[in-house]
C-alpha cells in the first residue's frame, strides 16, 4: 500500500508537472499587464483613447491586499501605458486605510469623471476629478451607498440610459441597483434588491446597451468564476441568462468583467492567475488582467470562449517611433517593475540582466539612424535593440554609463541598421549582476 502511494505520487507530481509546463507555455502573451498584479479591469473609452482601471494586488499579497487603484492606457488594445496609482483609500477619510480597494469603474459625464469605489466592509463611495487622469477627490465625505448590507456593498457598476438617467448597480451574492441624479454623487429613490439575478450571478456586475439590448455580465458563481451574462428589454430587469462568455474552469478560478466597444470592435476584460504562475505554484491572491475580442451574433447574444487566446486581439493601427514613448509603454516584459516620482513621473525599474520589454507593431515606414535612451544609472550596460524576437535580429546597442545617481537622468543615443516596415520591438537589457538602471523613455531618431 505504501509503495502505491508513493507511486500514485509520483504521477501526480509529474501529472501535475506537466499541465504546470503547458500552462506556462500557453499563457505566456494572455496578461496585459506584467510590471504589477492588476484585478477587477473597468475600461472606459474617452477621446478614442481605452482608459484601463484596475484594482491592485500588493506584490507581498498572500490574501487580499489592495490599497490603490491604477490606471493604463492604449490607443492600439496591444500596448499599454501606466500612469500609476490615480486613486486609493487615503482619498476616503471616512473609511479605513489599511485594506480593501477592491473593484472600482469610471464613467464621464458632463465633462466630468464619477469613480464608484468599493472599500471592503465600508461600503461604496464616489470620486470625481476632471480629467481622467485624475486627481480624484470625495465630493461627499461619507458613503454614497449606506445600505444594510455593508459587506455585500462591492463592485459597483455605473451606465447611464440614452434617455439620460444614470443607475448604479453592485453587489454579492445578490445584485442590487438605484438610480443616479444628474449630478452623479446622490441617489433618486430606493434601493432595489434584483429578484431576477441570474442562478450563476456571484458579484462583479458590468451593465451596458447595445441596439435594443440591456447587457448584464458579472462573475459567475465561485469557484472557479467564469463570466457569465444576462440580456433584458429595460436597465431595470428582469434578467434573462443567456450563457458565458467565458467558461468557468481551473483555469479562472476568480473573475471580473470589463465590456467596450472601440474602434468598430466589442472587447471582453477579465483577470487570471497567470503571471503569478509563471513564477511560483503557490496561490496567492496576486491576479492579472486579460482581455480578448469579443463578437456577438446576428440575435445580440454573445460568442463563447473557452479562455483568454494565446494569440490575444489584434492591434489597431500601428505604433509610432519617432515621437518621445514612455519606457512603461509595453506589450510585454519580463521581470521589470515601475515606479513613480515627482520628477520624471513613471519610470522602468528594477531591470536586471537579461530582462526586457516588447512594443508591438512598431512602424519603421520612414527608418530610422538613432535610437535614444534616457536612464538614470550607478553601473555600466547595454540596451539591445532587437527586431520580432527577444533573440531577433540585432540593429543596435545602446551603451550606458554610470550617470553619478539614480536622480541623475541623462540622454543615450546609438546608431542603429537600416530598418523598414512594421516590426515588434524588444529592449533587451544587459550587463553585471544586480539591478543595472531605471529607464525612462526611449525614441528613433529619423
Amino acid at each position: 500500500m505504501k509503495r502505491l502511494v508513493v507511486l500514485y505520487s509520483i504521477v501526480f507530481f509529474v501529472v501535475i508537472a506537466g499541465v504546470n509546463s503547458k500552462a506556462q507555455n500557453s499563457i505566456k502573451q494572455k496578461s496585459i499587464i506584467q510590471a504589477k498584479y492588476t484585478a477587477d479591469p473597468a475600461p472606459m473609452v474617452y477621446n478614442d483613447t481605452v482608459f484601463l482601471y484596475t484594482s491592485h494586488d500588493e506584490d507581498d499579497a498572500e490574501g487580499f491586499k489592495m490599497l490603490g487603484w491604477l490606471l493604463y492606457t492604449s490607443t492600439d488594445m496591444v500596448n499599454w501605458i501606466e500612469h500609476g496609482t490615480v486613486a486609493s483609500l487615503k482619498d476616503f477619510k471616512w473609511a479605513k486605510q489599511d485594506n480593501g480597494a477592491w473593484a472600482v469603474q469610471c464613467i464621464e459625464r458632463n465633462g466630468k469623471f464619477y469613480m464608484y469605489c468599493p472599500m471592503h466592509g465600508n461600503g461604496l463611495g464616489v470620486l470625481v476629478a476632471d480629467s481622467p487622469y485624475g486627481p480624484f477627490k470625495d465630493p461627499l465625505g461619507k458613503r454614497l451607498i449606506d445600505s444594510d448590507h455593508i459587506w455585500n456593498d462591492i463592485d459597483p457598476t455605473p451606465f447611464i440610459d440614452d434617455d439620460g438617467q444614470a443607475y448604479l448597480y453592485w453587489g454579492n451574492p445578490d445584485l442590487y441597483y438605484v438610480k443616479l441624479n444628474e449630478n452623479m454623487i446622490s441617489v433618486s429613490g430606493e434601493i432595489v434588491k434584483e429578484p431576477s439575478k441570474p442562478k450563476n450571478y456571484q458579484e462583479g456586475p458590468w451593465v451596458w446597451k447595445r441596439k435594443d439590448h440591456y447587457y448584464l455580465s458579472y462573475a459567475s458563481t465561485c469557484c472557479p468564476e467564469g463570466i457569465g451574462y444576462a440580456m433584458s428589454d429595460s436597465p431595470k430587469g428582469p434578467w434573462r441568462y443567456k450563457g458565458m462568455i467565458v467558461d468557468a474552469s481551473e483555469l479562472t478560478r476568480g473573475n471580473h468583467p470589463g465590456i467596450i466597444d472601440f474602434k468598430g470592435k466589442s472587447y471582453c476584460f477579465g483577470h487570471s492567475y497567470d503571471l503569478i504562475k509563471q513564477s511560483t505554484s503557490t496561490f496567492y491572491e496576486r491576479r492579472s488582467v486579460d482581455m480578448d475580442e469579443m463578437v456577438y451574433n446576428d440575435d445580440g447574444t454573445i460568442q463563447n470562449r473557452h479562455y483568454w487566446s494565446v494569440e490575444g486581439p489584434a492591434q489597431i493601427g500601428s505604433f509610432n517611433p519617432y515621437q518621445n514613448v514612455e519606457a512603461e509603454t509595453m506589450a510585454w516584459s519580463e521581470g521589470l517593475k515601475t515606479n513613480k516620482n515627482t520628477s520624471k513621473g513613471m519610470y522602468v525599474t528594477h531591470i536586471h540582466n537579461n530582462d526586457y520589454l516588447q512594443v508591438v507593431g512598431v512602424d519603421f515606414e520612414k527608418g530610422a539612424k538613432e535610437f535614444e535612451a534616457i536612464v538614470t544609472s550607478l553601473v555600466i550596460g547595454k540596451i539591445e535593440i532587437r527586431l520580432d524576437d527577444k533573440d531577433g535580429s540585432l540593429i543596435g546597442n545602446c551603451e550606458i554609463e554610470n550617470t553619478g545617481g539614480d536622480d541623475r537622468w541623462k540622454s543615450f543615443t546609438t546608431k542603429v541598421k537600416k530598418v523598414k516596415g512594421k516590426h515588434d520591438l524588444y529592449l533587451v537589457f544587459k550587463g553585471g549582476e544586480g539591478e543595472l538602471f531605471h529607464f525612462d523613455a526611449w525614441k528613433f531618431i529619423k
